[in-house]
């Protein structure tokens, strides 16, 4: 679904560096309100993203699975042999294992995921489908410095796997220290492959995150009940509601949970004032055309060597390698 002035970085799954209590009150005395998108991402969240996957209007992970089954193996083929593939955000890898299905005796598997669970059971998965790849997972934060395993043999060149359109979650300036971080975990003749969303129609965007069914709207508000829950918040949930605008001249969906009248919620040992219509603003997502997200990859010393799309030209995966580097 995959950032705001927190002073953290948010990557739409980010837990927090400090005490939830000080980060929650801290951006909803900020001007205009906003909290982190990470506090989606719950066990009641996670699984109602899940089901905002499989709702009709949300094109990306279908987009995305289309893409890669019609050109798993040309991308792989890009790849070449003898890679260490690092993921970020590894989640439940469904497209790595399309990716792998192709690739040319790869030299490991890094899953790089915060969260145990999903990490563990990625590892198994993948363990069970391809035997003989080595998998060295790692339980991290890859907004973070991260110390990546030694290979178990040396790799003609490190790629950066990130897939889904997470890096939308992140705005300008953040994305391109992402960008410019990944670019040194992969080395000097590494790559990064990544998922980006394209610009498109307003109607389509936007229906992705408004879908009739309302689980956008209820994995949404799902964070105000995990405030309730784990800070002993009083939160009316009925009094606030979902709203997710194609911000054009930004180009991204903004999305906000808005007071639906004036009222005030404890939290911790103080008391938040919400006007009628006031917004929290809980994420972005950004879509890039093919020259916004090359001149974003500019700006970390990168450049696209190659773009996909999917058979309906939704979503792109891009291969970017360190600008002016040759060997590629």
């Amino acid at each position: 679904m995959n950032t705001r002035a927190l002073d953290l970085p948010d990557d739409g799954r980010t837990p927090p560096a400090s005490g939830l209590l000080e980060i929650v009150q801290r951006g909803l005395r900020a001007q205009p309100k906003r909290l982190p998108s990470w506090l989606f991402y719950d066990a009641q969240g996670s699984a109602l993203f899940e089901r905002i996957c499989d709702q009709p209007e949300y094109y990306l992970t279908r987009c995305e699975i289309a893409l890669m089954q019609a050109h798993a193996a040309s991308i792989a083929d890009q790849l070449g042999p003898d890679v260490r593939l690092v993921e970020y955000g590894s989640g439940s890898a469904t497209k790595t294992r399309q990716l792998l299905e192709h690739m040319v005796s790869p030299v490991s598997y890094v899953p790089v995921e915060i969260s145990p669970g999903p990490l563990q059971q990625s590892v198994r998965r993948l363990g069970e489908r391809f035997p003989q790849l080595p998998v060295q997972p790692l339980c991290a934060d890859f907004t973070r410095p991260l110390r990546l395993p030694i290979p178990p043999r040396a790799p003609r060149r490190t790629v950066v796997y990130f897939p889904g359109s997470t890096i939308g979650n992140f705005a300008a300036r953040e994305a391109v220290t992402l960008l410019r971080k990944m670019r040194g975990e992969m080395g000097e003749n590494g790559g990064i492959l990544i998922g980006v969303d394209l610009k498109k129609d307003t109607a389509l965007i936007e229906a992705a995150y408004n879908d009739a069914a309302g689980v956008t709207a209820a994995f949404t508000l799902n964070m105000l009940a995990r405030l309730n829950r784990e800070l002993g918040s009083d939160f009316d949930l009925g009094g606030f509601g979902h709203r997710a605008h194609y911000n054009a001249l930004a180009g991204r969906i903004e999305t906000s949970l808005v007071s639906q009248r004036a009222q005030k919620a404890r939290i911790g040992r103080t008391s938040v004032a919400f006007g009628e219509g006031e917004a929290i603003r809980v994420e972005i997502s950004c879509k890039y055309s093919p020259e916004d997200f090359a001149a974003l990859a500019a700006k970390a010393g990168l450049e696209v060597l190659r773009v996909w799309l999917d058979p309906q030209r939704m979503f792109s995966v891009q291969y970017l390698a360190r600008a002016g580097s040759a060997g590629h």
